[in-house]
């Protein structure tokens, strides 16, 4: 069932968002060679404590996941796209990082990603990290009052394939609210003019993900982390997007972006 919120419930999840882009500022200073990615949960841990806040992850169990997640954050390395569960491993100079995470905040939930490299960046990467970044700015400028769900797919698309990335759109953007997964399914593809009418009210995550080869998944043995079937890298980016009179609202801005918007 798809809900449109009010400007009361907006506010709540605006709580949520900002809290969520919190998080998402203090991992990104933590994150750096040699920091382990169990380190990195436990910050979400301290900070989800520390507001009063619920995680969306630990107790997280859907069809295809093997058990409950256990975790506060998904934490996908290299090779790993998506749904990366955080285990006992150093990050190394070279490595690239997304970082998804998601919360309850009285009950409103938001989520967001970001895709870091740690140390030495490689041009591959920030073409792939780039093309992420665009593509979730297009789609978040299609995501406004009178235009439909595929013209926001159609954007993000567009943007990948003209990079030269294949798109996968088995998993996608999802509706947020009361739940981190609700209805719509927003696809990373689609065609212009289809589907679901935009009204304000209506609040998703649009999260773009991109594999540098392929846009196969095969799951790891953690039943968990999927990973690009031919092990080329990837980047995965998702912010929490509100329809208002006005155009989009983005939730979860991080502080850089804050003072970017506001410049």
């Amino acid at each position: 069932m798809i809900e449109l919120r009010t400007p009361a419930e907006l506010e709540g999840l605006r709580a949520a968002g900002r809290f969520v882009a919190d998080v998402l500022d203090e991992l990104l200073e933590t994150v750096d060679v040699g920091v382990n990615l169990l380190d990195l949960d436990r910050v979400a841990a301290r900070m989800i404590a520390d507001r009063g806040a619920v995680s969306c992850y630990v107790d997280y169990h859907p069809s295809f996941g093997n058990s409950p997640f256990g975790k506060n954050l998904c934490t996908s390395v290299n090779d790993a796209a998506l749904h990366g569960l955080p285990y006992d491993r150093a990050l190394v100079d070279g490595d690239l990082v997304s970082l998804d995470f998601a919360a309850s905040v009285d009950g409103w939930v938001a989520d967001s990603a970001v895709t870091v490299q740690v140390g030495t960046a490689r041009d591959e990467d920030q073409r792939l990290i780039a093309t992420v970044e665009r593509a979730l700015a297009a789609g978040i400028e299609q995501f406004r009052p009178g235009n439909k769900l595929g013209d926001v797919s159609y954007a993000i698309g567009h943007v990948a394939k003209d990079a030269g990335y294949s798109v996968n759109t088995q998993f996608g953007g999802h509706g947020v609210g009361r739940t981190m997964h609700g209805d719509p399914h927003v696809p990373n593809d689609g065609r212009p003019g289809r589907g679901l009418k935009l009204r304000p009210g209506l609040v998703v995550a649009i999260e773009p993900w991109l594999m540098q080869g392929t846009d196969e998944l095969v799951q790891d043995e953690d039943g968990w982390t999927l990973k690009s079937v031919d092990g080329s890298r990837a980047a995965h980016v998702e912010h929490t997007v509100a329809v208002t009179d006005a155009g989009p609202e983005v939730l979860t801005l991080r502080r850089a972006q804050r003072a970017e918007a506001t410049a």
